[in-house]
């Protein structure tokens, strides 16, 4: 009875295993900007957990993944610093290669200082404009996501 139990979660495994593949190779490769200007934090982590879906379907090898952040949007990286679940969810999202991109024109306007107010924010990850990255990212083929 042993012998069918482990040769049945082998057996499983193995199917989830290679389910799991054939969805990544059906995706094929992706490359998809995820948009977040509000404050809810809620929200904010469903969006982390969207992601993290998203990244799981399809593959990390197979993603070119940003996320854009402007307005509001800068509170997921302010409570970042204060929230370990969140400050986990950034980190493993970072390690899986996702860039987190946040609008210079929000850091400007609100006085926020990236290096201080923000959870792991360093000079590359400022773009300009928030809304104009993603228009530029739109024209370059990235899908766009807002969850």
């Amino acid at each position: 009875m042993k012998k069918l139990i482990v040769i049945s979660i082998l057996a499983l495994s193995s199917l989830a295993a290679g389910l799991a593949v054939n969805a990544a190779e059906g995706y094929g490769k992706q490359k998809v900007v995820y948009h977040v200007n509000y404050d809810n934090e809620k929200q904010q982590i469903a969006a982390m957990r969207n992601i993290q879906n998203h990244i799981n379907a399809v593959g990390k090898e197979n993603l070119d993944l940003r996320v854009v952040m402007h307005g509001k949007g800068y509170t997921l990286l302010k409570r970042a610093n204060d929230n370990p679940d969140i400050q986990s969810k950034v980190i493993s999202l970072k390690k899986q290669g996702v860039k987190m991109q946040i609008c210079g024109n929000t850091l400007r306007g609100k006085k926020i200082s990236y290096k201080n107010d923000l959870y792991d924010v360093e000079k590359t990850d400022i773009v300009p404009s928030g809304v104009a990255e993603i228009a530029h990212l739109q024209g370059k083929g990235f899908s766009y996501v807002k969850p």
